[in-house]
């Protein structure tokens, strides 16, 4: 432990190989890493830089790396999620805010709350988005399924 009081020293991103008893720091530059969602590929990985308010987009190599670290969009999350189809799903102000695979966003699921702070799919037909918020936890059917809850 460091003199920040973190057992790491700093707040990234760290990576625990199987079988290995020690995790590995795969991030050094964010501020406040929180939210963090992998495509179902295995290919790319979200990071939601909530104290530098932006989401990156990292490639993970086949050693398990981040490389081509790019800027998905310019808004803080706590929570994320992905869908069959690519979307990101990011917690935040009013709602939850939907973007596409490159980063536009296409649009806002309302919460009738000030703010959201954790999302995920599921359900028995993986098509239920769940949201939960200042106080309340909320449903939302979706058209698409989920990518991180089974076949």
């Amino acid at each position: 432990m460091d003199s920040s009081g973190s057992p790491q020293g700093t707040q990234q991103v760290y990576f625990l190989p199987e079988g290995a008893s020690q995790p590995v720091r795969v991030t050094e530059d964010l501020q406040q890493p929180n939210g963090i969602v992998g495509t179902v590929d295995g290919k790319s990985l979200f990071v939601a830089d909530i104290g530098a308010k932006q989401i990156w987009k990292y490639d993970i190599t086949k050693e398990f790396k981040l490389i081509n670290k790019t800027l998905f969009c310019s808004m803080g999350s706590d929570g994320m999620t992905i869908d069959a189809d690519g979307r990101i799903y990011l917690t935040g102000s009013k709602g939850v805010y939907v973007f596409d695979n490159s980063g536009a966003e296409l649009g806002i699921i309302e919460i009738p709350e000030n703010w959201t702070a954790n999302v995920c799919i599921g359900g028995p037909d993986k098509k239920t988005l769940f949201v939960t918020a200042m106080s309340g936890i909320y449903t939302v059917p979706l058209k698409v399924k989920g990518t991180a809850q089974g076949k």
